[in-house]
């Protein structure tokens, strides 16, 4: 029976749970991506969350609360430093899990827990969407290019004018002398 059962054990007693919760914890603040199975990801984001939660407020306690957690010095400087700072606005939801298909040795289901704001590609992504709603006549750098090809097309319009204005003088010339032929008869 599962009566009163909160949480995943993960197959482990709970001095091994402890360890790997903090080591993956570790990890993540590190490298803002690990790849893990799911159900440790989803583990992993209810340990962590509360402690990017609790550094937000950067003091000697809360300090000392997340490094009982995460027993390394190294990830406390980073969650309390770049972390943070990327973070500080965000009400919640540091995390994202990214499922990646399933392993071959068992068929345990795959993803990828990453940091929200660290995820480059993502940031990028969006910044696009964005700019595609926008809809403006000038300043693209198609306008650029367009004068230049009206440049382009101008001189050329500037010699068919000239063209033009020989043609005319050629029939005025036939008609004064046409002007003189009647003159003379």
């Amino acid at each position: 029976m599962r009566h009163g059962k909160k949480f995943n054990h993960l197959g482990r007693k709970a001095a091994h749970r402890k360890a790997m919760l903090s080591n993956m914890a570790t990890s993540l603040i590190l490298h803002k991506r690990i790849s893990t199975t799911l159900a440790k990801a989803k583990e992993l984001k209810k340990y962590l969350e509360p402690l990017v939660t609790r550094a937000k407020e950067d003091t000697t306690h809360n300090r000392r609360m997340a490094f009982a957690y995460l027993k390394n010095k190294e990830a406390i400087i980073e969650l309390f430093g770049e972390v943070i700072s990327k973070v500080a606005t965000r009400p919640g939801g540091y995390t994202r899990i990214i499922k990646t298909g399933f392993r071959l040795g068992d068929n345990a289901e795959m993803c990828i827990i990453e940091l929200v704001d660290f995820n480059e590609l993502m940031l990028k992504d969006a910044q696009p969407a964005k700019k595609t709603t926008r809809r403006s006549r000038r300043g693209t750098g198609k306008a650029a290019g367009a004068e230049d090809t009206a440049a382009a097309v101008a001189p050329a319009k500037e010699e068919a004018p000239a063209k033009d204005a020989e043609e005319p003088k050629a029939p005025e010339a036939s008609a004064d002398s046409a002007e003189e032929e009647t003159d003379n008869k």
